[in-house]
């Protein structure tokens, strides 16, 4: 299973990139796990997640080319 993960504004800063791809990952939980092991300081910035573009929480199930949103708060103007 394969899905794609993109990061928006610092969080692109933090990971050195505006996506990855992620192979055998199930849950939602399961890749955020991947991803604080390979960018720890990731833990220090707030964030919400979009799975195929809907916000989603820690039990999500995830499905082979899912596309996830690593979003950082923004404010419009």
């Amino acid at each position: 299973m394969d899905v794609k993960v993109m990061f928006f504004g610092v969080l692109a800063e933090v990971t050195g990139t505006t996506f990855l791809n992620y192979t055998g990952v199930k849950t939602l939980s399961d890749l955020r796990q991947r991803i604080t092991d390979r960018h720890p300081e990731i833990v220090h910035y707030n964030y919400r997640i979009a799975v195929n573009n809907l916000f989603t929480d820690d039990d999500c199930t995830l499905s082979d080319g899912d596309e996830v949103a690593f979003l950082p708060p923004f404010a419009g103007g």
